[in-house]
């Protein structure tokens, strides 16, 4: 996580949907999180998009996703770590359409 450390982040009660990237919703002041047992700590490039998150539970991360970018904006990887489970890559070409998964 070090390395998104210079990046911006934001907090959020949860997502919605299941296509990629997730949508965020709900957004929580950094304040506000000392009430929260579970919320979202998401990263975003300089250009405002979505480059991964962690689902925190309890002070655990129990689901990260991080995502990169095809030059037109579209998703071209992501992967996803589940807790207790191997990590799972997602390819996907520049129309957006997914190609493998590893």
């Amino acid at each position: 996580m070090a390395a998104e450390t210079h990046h911006n982040h934001r907090f959020f009660v949860s997502y919605s949907g299941v296509k990629l990237p997730l949508n965020l919703v709900n957004p929580i002041p950094e304040a506000g999180l000392s009430n929260r047992n579970t919320f979202i700590h998401a990263y975003f490039d300089e250009a405002g998009l979505l480059i991964g998150f962690d689902k925190v539970v309890y002070g655990e991360v129990e689901l990260a996703h991080r995502y990169e970018y095809h030059d037109n904006g579209l998703l071209s990887r992501a992967e996803i770590n589940m807790l207790d489970e191997d990590a799972v890559t997602l390819r996907f070409d520049a129309a957006g359409v997914q190609i493998s998964d590893a």
